[in-house]
């Protein structure tokens, strides 16, 4: 089976096509085994591919060390796919052989719907589970989003103002129309001038979602209206990291004191101060598909690669200011 696989970790030149890859079987009665049409790349590829989270994605990929080898290679990458159901193991019953996968959305094509599935369930993640708007309570609540232009920035711009926010979107000054496009009503350029000092001219907001982290952190939070719970979600989390480099028990231990310990000390002066990842859910998936139906969500893809050019896919998104997802067309003879 044509593969791109990783036999160790480092930059852009470990990536290896093999036409000698083990078909997939199925291990668990949950599984499903799925014929890829399109697939699309997300920063955590990146760093994946640079050994980012070995630790803790080993044991989730492996939970009862089924695998006779001690090592994780060869490691194909890659987290978001569009494509066709071929076999299910027994315990599944939402999906049968030839379901388009999680019931794609009707009007996108495999290429579009790959775009969508990480970047849309990590906002989802991060506005709905986390942040806690949705669309009975957003309307009129004023939302910034800082790092608008990427994957999870596009998508979260539209979900929100789908849900009637106030958008105010940060990125530099050529994403602007795209983002308006998309529906923010203001739209900062970072490289204009000192961010932090734009911002505070406008009004105070109810909701922040960060995309960026670094210095950010230190003064978004100074945005937010005072003891009315608005809240801030950071993308941008050692969570990851501390489990690569303390194992996965002090890892998680560190994890929880530096959350805690920022949860306390924001919630002192008035705000909420949280965490979010990428959270797998069907039932999101169902109502992002929704949405991407009504024509309130589009999915935005900045490159499409054939299959033969994933070394170049992942050099595109290494070189960042991407304006949204960078897609390969698999199944494509290009």
């Amino acid at each position: 089976m044509p593969s791109w696989v990783i036999d160790r970790y480092g930059r852009n030149d470990v990536l290896r096509f093999t036409r000698d890859m083990v078909f997939p079987i199925i291990h668990f009665p949950n599984e499903v085994i799925i014929q890829v049409h399109a697939a699309s790349l997300n920063p955590i590829d990146l760093s994946m591919r640079s050994g980012y989270g070995a630790t803790a994605l080993n044991m989730k990929r492996d939970p009862l060390k089924l695998k006779s080898m001690d090592t994780e290679f060869p490691l194909t990458l890659g987290r978001d796919v569009s494509g066709i159901i071929m076999e299910c193991g027994l315990n599944v019953s939402y999906f049968k052989p030839g379901d388009e996968v999680s019931f794609k959305p009707k009007c996108l094509s495999h290429t579009e719907a790959a775009s969508l599935p990480y970047v849309g369930l990590t906002a989802w993640s991060a506005v709905n589970q986390v942040g806690g708007l949705n669309r009975s309570n957003c309307s009129g609540k004023r939302v910034l989003i800082l790092g608008a232009s990427g994957g999870v920035g596009t998508f979260a711009v539209q979900l929100v103002k789908a849900w009637g926010a106030h958008v105010t979107a940060v990125c530099s000054h050529d994403a602007s129309t795209l983002m308006k496009k998309l529906g923010a009503d203001d739209v900062i350029d970072y490289r204009s001038g000192n961010l932090e000092e734009q911002l505070k001219t406008l009004p105070l907001f109810d909701f922040i979602l960060d995309n960026v982290g670094g210095s950010t952190e230190k003064w978004a939070l100074d945005l937010l209206k005072k003891w009315s719970g608005a809240t801030y979600v950071t993308l941008v989390t050692p969570f990851l990291i501390n489990m690569d480099k303390l194992g996965v028990a002090d890892g998680m231990l560190q994890t929880g004191v530096t959350v805690g310990s920022k949860t306390l000390k924001h919630l002192f002066k008035g705000v909420h101060y949280r965490w979010a990842f990428f959270m797998p859910s069907g039932p999101s998936l169902d109502e992002i598909a929704e949405l991407v139906d009504s024509g309130k969500i589009q999915p935005v893809i900045d490159q499409v690669f054939p299959f033969s050019e994933v070394p170049k896919a992942f050099l595109k998104l290494e070189g960042g200011h991407a304006r949204g997802k960078t897609v390969i067309d698999v199944i494509s003879k290009k």
